[in-house]
């Protein structure tokens, strides 16, 4: 990339509008956005990562880069020390590019996986060429909040081979209350909508896999996944957004339900200050599956679970390794993360979940597959 093509990619922040707050700050001249962050690329952390679905991890990890400052800004984003409280550090395309390139060449790392990225976007695509001239073939996995909009999003598509997108909201008040986003429901299906015009369903799910321990899953290369966290109290909000992305995109949208919420900073709501409940995670899942979706993986939630020890991939920032799953994973052959498992008619239950473990892809009763 010549020094032209740098200095067109660093105009995009000022004015800033690369996220849907349209801030409009100068960030080259030091300005910070919504973000938190001004023109100077901030990472936290940057390790072979086991914290993510099967077909991302496999068996040695996602190259997981977690980006300082964030455009959403969750008050209960467990990675609250980065994304609000400003924790990393500033480097260069070229350092990260290097960490990913050994990390490659190490570790095997199956994808380079960029965490909460859409605030540095010219650096984003700036650090995928650079890669990419070296010799990298690995697949681009783009991991945010939902919270994008689609004219950068097209700025990306040459460089992006996986959008990995939450959709966190169907409750524009709740929104608003949690993340100062009241028009997050509208701005992130339109995001979603474009992910998939680019790259479709994620590839994987249109056939069931075995994340049976032992078993060596076959990893992502491209496509779309949709994540949601429920969060307790909230099982409402939760069936809003299943029921509009089901109106929206259909049943054969690969989901991620996700339970592995924890109470997590100090700017909490107090209906946000508990763990999940089991029953409000199967409301949640019985109406996904009502609904019709055929490619439903879920984190059985296992009741109990109290702070880090019990929790390996809530992350501590101030450490030199964030997340002690990672730790373990590393030094163990049979490197597994978070249990996700399938969901096969009505035939789950989250009562009888055996220990942590490997997970399935979602096969529900209407597929006949």
């Amino acid at each position: 990339m010549n020094s032209r093509e740098k200095r067109s990619l660093l105009s995009l922040y000022d004015p800033c509008r690369l996220c849907p707050r349209h801030c409009s700050v100068d960030r080259l001249s030091g300005q910070k956005g919504f973000c938190g962050e001004a023109a100077r690329l901030r990472v936290a952390h940057i390790e072979a990562h086991f914290g993510e679905e099967p077909f991302f991890t496999g068996v040695n990890g996602s190259g997981t880069v977690f980006f300082s400052g964030c455009s959403l800004g969750c008050r209960y984003c467990q990675n609250y020390q980065i994304s609000r409280k400003g924790m990393g550090k500033s480097t260069s395309v070229l350092a990260v590019a290097q960490r990913i390139l050994d990390l490659w060449a190490v570790q095997s790392i199956h994808n380079v996986n960029l965490v909460t990225a859409d605030h540095f976007l010219p650096h984003i695509i700036a650090l995928v060429h650079e890669l990419r001239e070296r010799g990298a073939t690995l697949p681009v996995i783009y991991n945010s909040s939902g919270y994008q909009r689609p004219e950068s999003l097209r700025l990306l598509e040459p460089f992006v081979d996986i959008y990995l997108p939450d959709f966190k909201y169907g409750d524009a008040k709740l929104a608003e209350n949690l993340s100062r986003a009241g028009d997050y429901p509208a701005k992130a299906l339109e995001a979603i909508e474009e992910m998939l015009r680019q790259k479709g369903f994620l590839e994987v799910c249109k056939d069931h896999q075995d994340f049976s321990r032992g078993s060596s899953p076959r990893i992502a290369q491209k496509g779309v996944l949709v994540r949601h966290l429920v969060l307790p109290g909230q099982t409402r909000n939760s069936m809003d957004a299943l029921t509009m992305l089901f109106i929206e995109f259909g049943a054969d949208l690969p989901l991620s339900l996700m339970s592995q919420y924890a109470p997590a900073g100090n700017d909490l709501p107090d209906e946000l200050g508990r763990e999940l409940w089991p029953e409000e995670f199967r409301q949640v899942l019985e109406h996904a599956m009502g609904l019709g979706f055929r490619r439903i993986l879920y984190q059985p939630l296992i009741p109990g679970l109290r702070g880090r020890g019990d929790r390996p991939f809530v992350p501590d920032f101030r450490r030199k390794r964030p997340f002690a799953g990672n730790i373990k994973a590393s030094c163990s052959r049979g490197k597994r993360g978070p249990f996700f498992q399938e969901a096969q008619g009505k035939d789950f239950s989250l009562k009888t979940n055996p220990s942590p473990g490997p997970g399935t892809l979602a096969k529900t009763s209407t597929d006949t597959a």
